[in-house]
């Protein structure tokens, strides 16, 4: 051991006159530009984003998922939602942007790597676009950190938390940051011209595949049926509101500035949220006679999910339609997972989420035609060629994380166990895992 600690010290004293001239270099030479290449505008909404999406995970998630599991799981779920942003932020930061977005993938040696790390930790003054490369890597570290977040909502009440926190963690690295590199950076489904503006399928479509793997792994809850009513429909709303609210930094802050497309992107966001809304209130009332907050809550997040991924894309007819097809799709899946599907998906998101992912990612090469108000495909696709690109998206994104995501559960299940015992469920994650209840009796 000691041998081998002295050849890391020599390593690591030879190679540190070439990171610390490397970190100098990078910092002057972009450190000169910075005054005449970052727009200050674009800069600030940016950050505006940022505090925005980060507000959908916290505390809206958190709140809207707590409302909605039974009184005795709602502080368990508060503290999933913030451990997992926590572990989340760091492997991004750690692993995740320079995998992704940084020199590495480009590296065909350890000296190159270990320069391109020497770059990395010299922020301040890199650029990325307009904007500085910190301020980016943070708005896509929210992200890296929601769609774990909301993968949660499907084994909700029965899995343990240091199972949650260690599977999250794989999670964000071996499903995520593939899925990122394909659509968002230099991979090969942004070659093919995928189009995902704000993360229909890098964030949403993950995140319930993922949400429907865990629920099958982990079995039912000790009480599926009938479906567990949300302990706190106050809470429900107050954490949707929140979501709808940060979706506006969500799908407007992706322009990456303040520019036509991020207002294009908040309006179509607000116009399929309210269609979502809506569909699913009149198909619940046609169906059950009356209307429910639940359902006008899950509508409009629905709606939102479908626009997601072409909301910068389609005109404002266009995201009416979306928001309102995604919706029905959404309220459709859900009532045949519920009745059909032997998995108790606890929150539904692989309907509300994933589905409707799904449902925006294909919607998006018909909408985005030119045709129908649109932006238009890129490299000059038919609608048929693009829905043959997006179909191809989904197919690979769906098959990736429900086989890896199976995978890593399995392996977690290894190390420390999924799912707590009979008595510690019917107890509740509360007072089993925390020593804590959410409410004074």
């Amino acid at each position: 051991m000691a041998y081998m600690l002295r050849n890391c010290a020599g390593f690591l004293m030879k190679r540190a006159p070439i990171l610390l001239a490397s970190m100098v270099s990078v910092s002057s030479a972009v450190g000169a530009t910075l005054n005449a290449s970052v727009d200050h505008g674009d800069t600030a909404w940016l950050l505006v984003s940022i505090a925005l999406v980060l507000f959908m995970c916290l505390p809206g998630l958190a709140i809207f998922y707590g409302g909605m599991v039974r009184r005795k799981n709602v502080l368990s779920v508060l503290a999933q939602c913030f451990a997992v942003t926590c572990v989340v932020s760091l492997t991004w930061t750690l692993i995740g942007y320079p995998v992704v977005f940084g020199q590495w993938a480009h590296c065909g040696d350890w000296q190159c790597a270990w320069q391109a790390t020497g770059r990395f930790a010299v922020l301040r003054g890199s650029i990325r676009g307009t904007v500085p490369e910190a301020a980016f890597l943070m708005f896509q570290m929210t992200f890296a950190v929601i769609a774990p977040v909301l993968a949660l909502g499907g084994f909700a009440e029965r899995m343990r938390f240091s199972a949650i926190l260690i599977y999250s963690s794989l999670w964000s690295v071996f499903v995520y940051v593939p899925v990122v590199h394909w659509i968002w950076a230099d991979g090969w489904l942004a070659h093919l011209g995928l189009m995902d503006f704000s993360g229909g399928l890098v964030v949403h479509v993950t995140s319930g595949v993922s949400a429907l793997v865990g629920a099958y792994v982990l079995g039912d809850r000790e009480l599926r049926h009938p479906q567990p009513a949300p302990h706190s429909l106050p809470l429900v709303a107050i954490g949707g509101a929140m979501l709808w609210v940060g979706w506006f930094g969500f799908n407007g802050g992706s322009a990456l500035a303040a520019n036509e497309d991020a207002a294009v992107a908040i309006l179509a966001t607000q116009i399929a949220g309210c269609a979502g809304a809506l569909t699913w209130l009149t198909v619940e009332s046609l169906r059950f006679r009356k209307p429910s907050v639940t359902g006008l809550l899950m509508g409009a997040v629905a709606g939102l999910v479908t626009i997601t991924p072409a909301c910068a894309y389609v005109s404002p007819l266009g995201s009416a339609v979306m928001g309102a097809l995604g919706s029905l799709i959404a309220f459709g899946t859900l009532r045949f997972v519920r009745a059909f599907v032997p998995v108790d998906d606890a929150l539904d998101v692989s309907s509300i989420h994933g589905m409707a992912g799904v449902a925006g990612a294909v919607l998006t090469g018909i909408f985005a035609s030119t045709l129908l108000g649109g932006e238009g495909f890129p490299a000059g696709h038919t609608v048929t060629q693009q829905l043959s690109v997006q179909g191809i998206g989904v197919l690979v994104v769906v098959l990736w994380t429900a086989t890896v995501s199976y995978g890593l559960l399995r392996l977690t299940d290894r190390w420390v166990g999924l799912r707590v015992d009979d008595l510690e469920e019917q107890a509740g994650l509360d007072i089993a895992e925390f020593g804590e209840s959410g409410y004074a009796d």
